[in-house]
C-alpha cells in the first residue's frame, strides 16, 4: 500500500465519538416501566427486551446508512430494502428472538416516479426471507432536511424468556463459529465512499478482480439475513451470538467481558482486499470497521461445534479466552 492511510475517522465517522454521543443521549433515560412490559435488558445490547409474561418482546431499530448514496449513483434501489430489514433482523437474532413484524421509515427530499416501488421490492423480499410481516410505516417529505433520501426501520421479535441469549453463558474454551457475509453488508460506507472517491475508479467501472460486475453493483450486494440461527437454537446448546456490523469486532464487547482469539478467521472476499489496497487501510482499521467476510458468529461448547457448522456452513474461527480480542497478530482495541 502507498499514499496516505485512510481510516473510518478521516471519512467523518469516529466510533469513539459515537460512543460518547450514545452515552450522553441515554444517561437520563432512567425511568423503567414495572410489571407487564418492563425492560429485561439495559440499553446497549443488540436488541431491547420487554417482559410479556412467558415471552420477551424484542425491539431493534436501524437504517441503511450512506449505502443509499451508492444506490443513487447506480440508479438502483431494489435491494436496499433488504439491507434495512437485515440490519434489524440480524440484531434480533443475536439475542435469540424470532422476527415477527416490521415498520419502515422513508424520508425523502422529493418524490420521483418508480423510486418508491423499487425500495418496496427490497423491503418485501427482506420480510419474506425473515418470515415476518411488514405491518406499517411512515413516509416523510423533508426537502429542508433530507438531501436525497434515508431509509430506516424498526423490527419486533419474540423469544421465550428462558431462551434469551445475552452472552452470560459464554465461558473460556467455547468455540467461535463464523458465518460468511455476503459482502460489505451495510456498515462502513462512509469509508468505502471516501476510498472510491479518491481512487482512479468510479462505481460504474468493472471490478478489476471480477470483470463481470461493476464496483457499484458489488457494493450494493444486500446484507445476508441469518435465519438459520433460529434452527440452530432449536437443536443445540448455544452460549452466545453476535451480529458483526459497524465497528467490526469491537461489537463483541456487547456480549461478554471474556476474550476472543480468532486463530483461523474467514478469508475476506476480494471486495475488502480491493478497498484496503485502494485506500491504504491498515489491517487493524479494516477489522475495526468492516465485517471482513464474517457477518455473524455463534459461540457454542466444543462438542456442539461440528453439528452447528454442518447446519450453517459456518467455520470454526477461534475460541473464547480470558480477555482481549485478538485476530492472529492483531489486537483489536
Amino acid at each position: 500500500m502507498t499514499g496516505k492511510e485512510s481510516t473510518y475517522a478521516t471519512s467523518g465517522v469516529d466510533i469513539h465519538q459515537e460512543e460518547d454521543t450514545i452515552k450522553s443521549l441515554t444517561k437520563t433515560m432512567t425511568y423503567k416501566r414495572e410489571g407487564f412490559g418492563a425492560p429485561l435488558t439495559d440499553i446497549g445490547h443488540y436488541a431491547g427486551l420487554m417482559d410479556f409474561g412467558e415471552f420477551a418482546i424484542a425491539m431493534t431499530t436501524d437504517g441503511v446508512g450512506s449505502k443509499v448514496l451508492i444506490a443513487n449513483e447506480m440508479g438502483k434501489w431494489d435491494t436496499i430494502g433488504i439491507d434495512c430489514v437485515a440490519m434489524n433482523v440480524n440484531d434480533l437474532l443475536a439475542i435469540g428472538a424470532e422476527p415477527i413484524g416490521f415498520v419502515d421509515y422513508l424520508a425523502l427530499e422529493k418524490h420521483k416516479p418508480g423510486f418508491a416501488a423499487e425500495v418496496g421490492i427490497g423491503l418485501a423480499k427482506g420480510a419474506e426471507i425473515s418470515k415476518m410481516s411488514i405491518v406499517g410505516g411512515e413516509t416523510a417529505t423533508l426537502p429542508d432536511i433530507i438531501k436525497g433520501f434515508d431509509l430506516a426501520g424498526t423490527c419486533i421479535g419474540a423469544v421465550k424468556k428462558e431462551d434469551v441469549l445475552t452472552g452470560e453463558k459464554i465461558k473460556v474454551g467455547d468455540v467461535i463459529i463464523g458465518l460468511k457475509s455476503s459482502g460489505i453488508h451495510s456498515n462502513g460506507y462512509s469509508l468505502v465512499r471516501k476510498i472510491i472517491k479518491e481512487s482512479p475508479y468510479d462505481y460504474q467501472d468493472y471490478c478489476p478482480y471480477n470483470p463481470k460486475t461493476t464496483i457499484g453493483d458489488e457494493l450494493l450486494v444486500p446484507t445476508k439475513i441469518y435465519m438459520e440461527v433460529l434452527d440452530v437454537l432449536k437443536k443445540h446448546e448455544v452460549h452466545g451470538l453476535a451480529h458483526i456490523t459497524g465497528s467490526g469486532l469491537l461489537k463483541l464487547r456487547r456480549i461478554t467481558n471474556l476474550g476472543f482469539d480468532f486463530d483461523d478467521p474467514i478469508e475476506p472476499p476480494e471486495i475488502f482486499k480491493f478497498l484496503q489496497e485502494q485506500g491504504n487501510v491498515s489491517d487493524l482499521e479494516m477489522y475495526k470497521t468492516f465485517n471482513m467476510g464474517m457477518g455473524f458468529i455463534i459461540i457454542v461448547p466444543e462438542e456442539v461445534a461440528p453439528y452447528v457448522m454442518g447446519m450453517t456452513g459456518g467455520k470454526r474461527v477461534g475460541k473464547i479466552v480470558e480477555s482481549g480480542i485478538k485476530l492472529k497478530n492483531l489486537v483489536i482495541e
